[in-house]
């Protein structure tokens, strides 16, 4: 191969000769050799270069959403594939009809999507709303007419494989086609998790083999390029290089856009870059090593920014609500810990007859726990000598009535918005997740409750500022889902909620830097559902001195809870989907 390499160089001085048909198959299939093959190194490396997750992710997203839609210039499918499949003698059903007076019609492949599932996989999309700096707005990128999606840049092609694109193909395609596109999705998102248990890695190259073997019994040879080929490699490359994030282009395309900022002379862009790059580099080792103050920045502490966004509405809160959102402030401040244990050794002695029955004394101690606490501490106060800290102090003594009622508050640095004011935005910030410990009863009559951690799901009714003179906390009244019946997992693993069937009316409250954001989408199958997803959590706390917030890794969270097995999309299916439509082509 090398001395072939050398007597035909290639080049714009060598052209290529001619191909010559089958009695030229001998000559060899690359056009260049890099010079790097020269090191005498270069060929014990396990690694010669690095494949690029973004880019090998975003080309995946278009084959696969082009083969679908069937979208001109995008489908891997058409008459010259269908032509190489009679020519291997394959899927012989799926042939085209070349008798047609003056269009020819292709059979409707496994592969295809109907009329209808194009509109009810292209209104999922158009319908969506995300996060804010989730990702740009879906509904932008959706043609209704055309039915198709345009304008896609890389991140919108990863998270559409991450995690919206499973959602929105939940209605359509047989349930085995469904299940092998589902898995492919699902792989990419677990290689760009921020971290890997190795253990696990054998694991996820054998699924990506399989899911790979599902897609060729569906899918045509044409769909299967170079591009789908590198997914088999991508374990390896985690196994010697480490996560992803690491190695692919998105930090590098964001700083390019930097670079091209510097330009201001368009006839000399590398000087410009060059220049200010120099002045910039400058300004900041002056900054670092003469200032001694803070030099403006990313701050270091961003995920601990809590503010409000939106004008104060004032109003005097008395009654239950005011009640349970007290308590739900001593739940979760950790210096009552002690208070809730010594107050329920208080209820068992002084009502022996409900000594055993645990559902009672917590009901109880949940009505009566902020009197009693206010009286213990005063009562503590009292002594000379007291150890009680400023925070039991205050919080004890109980908030002002006077409550501070916002619509959008900034919490970790994440954005949330009320339900009403989510309605009237192109964005959904007002969904929320929380995991707490709970006390669960099998029946109303149940006197032995277990506690175990719950899964609430719901949306954010209003945004309470509660004060306690020295302490501000931001609490979320929330409408959260029954979790009997209103939280089901179906048998792919996605999480649907129903927020019409409303739960938990006594314990609306959580404290505002508690919960996680998620979104919801409208579920394809039934409108009364909906999926639950959750989008990256920002943490800026990892941050590298002097790393920029745009090199920060962010992963999503998988929009199942586990990966869909081959055995779950079990079923005989012909090539030739049982509708009765075709794709018509112009001759």
């Amino acid at each position: 191969m090398e001395k072939e390499v050398l007597v035909w160089p290639f080049g714009k001085k060598n052209p290529r000769p001619p191909y010559k048909g089958d009695e030229d198959e001998s000559r060899p299939c690359w056009k260049k050799k890099s010079i790097f093959f020269e090191l005498e190194y270069w060929k014990f490396l396990p690694v010669r270069h690095c494949l690029d997750v973004m880019h090998i992710e975003k080309n995946v997203c278009d084959s696969l959403l082009g083969t679908l839609l069937n979208v001109p210039g995008k489908t891997k499918d058409g008459i010259k594939a269908r032509l190489d499949l009679v020519e291997m003698g394959i899927r012989t059903e799926l042939a085209p009809n070349l008798d047609g007076p003056k269009k020819t019609r292709l059979p409707l492949a496994s592969w295809n999507l109907t009329l209808d599932e194009k509109k009810s996989v292209c209104g999922c999309f158009y319908c969506m709303k995300v996060p804010q700096n989730y990702s740009s707005n879906v509904h932008n990128l959706v043609s209704m007419d055309d039915l198709r999606l345009n304008g896609m840049k890389s991140h919108d092609c990863h998270v559409l494989m991450q995690q919206l694109l499973p959602v929105a193909l939940r209605a359509v395609l047989d349930k085995p086609v469904r299940v092998a596109v589902i898995r492919l999705c699902l792989f990419f998102t677990e290689i760009c998790s921020k971290s890997f248990e190795v253990s696990k890695l054998p694991k996820i190259q054998s699924d990506i083999v399989e899911t790979l073997c599902l897609l060729e019994k569906y899918f045509p040879p044409s769909f299967f390029d170079i591009m789908v080929h590198l997914t088999i490699h991508l374990v390896r490359e985690i196994e010697l290089c480490g996560p992803v994030f690491y190695r692919w282009m998105f930090p590098f395309e964001r700083y390019m856009k930097v670079c091209k900022g510097y330009v201001r002379n368009r006839a000399r862009p590398e000087g410009c870059i060059a220049e200010n790059y120099i002045a910039e580099e400058a300004v900041e080792f002056l900054a670092e090593r003469l200032l001694s103050d803070k030099t403006i920045g990313i701050p270091k502490q961003r995920s601990k920014d809590c503010r409000r966004t939106s004008g104060a509405k004032i109003s005097s809160i008395y009654g239950g609500e005011f009640k349970q959102a007290h308590l739900c402030v001593l739940q979760n401040t950790e210096e009552f810990s002690s208070y809730f244990l010594e107050h329920m050794e208080y209820l068992k002695a002084t009502f022996p007859t409900f000594k055993k029955n645990k559902k009672w004394l917590k009901d109880e101690q949940n009505k009566t726990f902020a009197d009693w606490v206010k009286k213990r501490v005063e009562e503590q106060l009292m002594i000379p000598e007291n150890n009680i800290s400023e925070t039991v102090r205050w919080i004890a003594a109980g908030p002002c009535h006077e409550v501070a009622k916002f619509s959008s508050y900034i919490v970790d640095g994440v954005q949330f918005y009320t339900k009403l004011l989510d309605d009237v935005r192109a964005c959904q910030n007002s969904g929320v997740y929380l995991e707490a410990d709970t006390m669960v009863v099998a029946s109303a009559r149940d006197k032995n409750p277990k506690v175990c951690k719950l899964s609430f799901y719901g949306v954010v009714d209003e945004i309470w500022e509660m004060d306690y003179t020295r302490f501000m906390f931001p609490l979320f009244k929330c409408d959260w889902a029954e979790s009997s019946k209103g939280i089901k997992v179906d048998d792919l693993g996605f999480t649907l909620v129903n927020l019409n069937r409303k739960g938990h009316l006594k314990d609306k409250f959580a404290i505002a830097t508690s919960v996680h954001q998620i979104f919801y989408v409208q579920d394809p199958i039934d409108p009364m559902w909906s999926v639950a997803l959750r989008g990256p959590q920002r943490d800026y706390d990892d941050l590298v001195y002097g790393e920029e917030a745009g090199d920060t890794p962010c992963d999503h969270q998988s929009c199942t809870d586990r990966m869909p097995s081959v055995e779950s999309g079990e079923g005989e299916i012909g090539y030739v989907r049982a509708e009765n439509e075709g794709i018509l082509l112009n001759e």
